[in-house]
C-alpha cells in the first residue's frame, strides 16, 4: 500500500472540494463574470464542504471497521462506517465538540475538530437518510463524493465496489447512485494498484449492474478522446447534481488535462455542482500519483488532519498499528 496515493487521494479531493465550493451554485456565465475568461483558477479560502468532511469519515470508518476486526474478531464494515457518518451528522447538528468528559467525548478524533463542525450546504439526501429517511428515488452525488476511500484499502476492487454500493443505500435509494459510488471506489482501487485511468474504467465496468452509470462513465471515455477539453463538453455530461453525471464529470476531467491543476479547474468551471466534481476528479488524480501544487495542498483546510487520518489508515491496513483508544467503539 503506497501512503502517497492515500494521502494524494484525500488531499486531492479536498484541494477539488475546496476549488470549487465558491461557484458551486453559479452558472458557468456567472462563473466568467466574477473570475475572469478563465474561469475560477485558485483556491480563494481553502475552505473545504461536506464532501470533503464524508469522506474523512469514511476513511475512519473504514480505519474503526479494521481495529474492531483485529481486536475483537468481528466486524462488519458497513454497520462501523454508518456510525462513523451519524458522526459526521452530529457535526452538523452541533456548534462545537462535546466538551471533556461528555459520556460521547470520546468516539472519534474526528468529532473533537472544531473545524469539521462547519456547516457548509450539506446534502439534504444525505441528512435525512441518516436520519432514517432514505428516499428510494434518489441518486444524488452525495453518494459518489464520499466514497473514494472504500478503494484505497488491501482488499480488492469488488469487496471496495460492494463495501461502497452498500453504504450509499443509508442515504440514498435509487440504484444509479449505488452503482456510482461502487464505481468510483473500484476505479480508485486499479488506480493505486497502478492502473492507467482509462484501464481502471475498463476494468470497472464489468462490476456496474445499472445502464445509466456505465452509459456515463463510457461517455465520459468517449468524450476524453474526441479532441480538446472545454467547459460545453463538460456540460454536455450533465449538471452533476446526480451520482452518474458527477462520476461521469470527474473522470472526464481526469482524462482530458495533463496537470493536476488543468484537470481541476476543468472539473469546477461549469454550471452544476463544481466542488462534487472537483474533489472526485481529485480523488482521482491523487490515488493515480499525479503531483499535487504545493501551494494548493499547503492552503488547503485541516491538511494536517487529512494526512495524520491517511497515516493512520494505511499504518492499520499494513501493520494493524491504528489503537482501539485512538479508534474505539462501532
Amino acid at each position: 500500500m503506497n501512503l502517497g496515493r492515500v494521502r494524494g487521494c484525500l488531499i486531492g479531493g479536498a484541494i477539488g472540494d475546496a476549488l470549487g465550493a465558491p461557484v458551486e451554485f453559479d452558472s458557468l456565465h456567472r462563473i466568467r463574470a466574477d473570475h475572469g475568461p478563465a474561469g475560477i483558477t485558485d483556491l480563494t479560502d481553502g475552505l473545504v464542504t461536506d464532501d470533503t468532511q464524508m469522506t474523512l469519515f469514511t476513511v475512519e470508518g473504514l480505519i474503526r471497521g479494521n481495529v474492531r476486526g483485529r481486536e475483537r474478531g468481528i466486524s462488519h464494515v458497513p454497520s462501523v462506517v454508518r456510525h462513523a457518518y451519524l458522526r459526521w451528522l452530529d457535526t452538523q447538528d452541533h456548534p462545537a465538540p462535546p466538551p471533556p468528559g461528555d459520556a460521547f467525548h470520546r468516539t472519534g478524533r474526528l468529532r473533537e475538530q472544531t473545524w469539521l463542525y462547519a456547516r457548509r450546504a450539506p446534502g439534504n439526501a444525505c441528512l435525512s437518510g441518516l436520519r432514517g429517511n432514505v428516499n428510494p428515488d434518489s441518486k444524488g452525488c452525495g453518494t459518489v463524493m464520499r466514497s473514494a476511500p472504500f478503494g484505497l484499502g488491501p482488499w480488492p476492487a469488488d469487496q471496495a465496489y460492494a463495501w461502497a454500493a452498500e453504504c450509499s443505500r443509508f442515504t440514498h435509494g435509487h440504484p444509479t447512485a449505488t452503482a456510482s459510488a461502487g464505481a468510483l471506489a473500484a476505479i480508485v482501487h486499479h488506480l493505486t494498484n497502478d492502473a492507467t485511468l482509462e484501464q481502471a474504467v475498463a476494468a470497472t465496468l464489468p462490476l456496474i449492474d445499472d445502464s445509466a452509470t456505465t452509459k456515463a462513465l463510457q461517455g465520459a471515455v468517449d468524450l476524453a478522446r474526441s479532441g480538446p477539453p472545454s467547459a460545453a463538453k463538460v456540460e454536455s455530461l450533465g449538471e452533476a447534481w446526480v451520482a452518474e453525471e458527477a462520476l461521469a464529470i470527474g473522470v472526464y476531467c481526469a482524462l482530458a488535462e495533463t496537470t493536476f491543476a488543468d484537470a481541476l479547474i476543468l472539473a469546477v468551471n461549469h454550471s452544476g455542482d463544481s466542488d462534487s466534481t472537483g474533489s472526485i476528479c481529485g480523488n482521482l488524480l491523487g490515488a493515480a500519483g499525479w503531483e499535487i501544487p504545493a501551494r494548493w495542498a499547503d492552503r488547503v483546510e485541516g491538511r494536517d488532519t487529512i494526512a495524520e487520518l491517511a497515516d493512520d489508515f494505511v499504518m492499520e491496513m499494513t501493520r494493524g498499528g491504528a489503537s482501539w483508544d485512538r479508534y474505539p467503539g462501532n
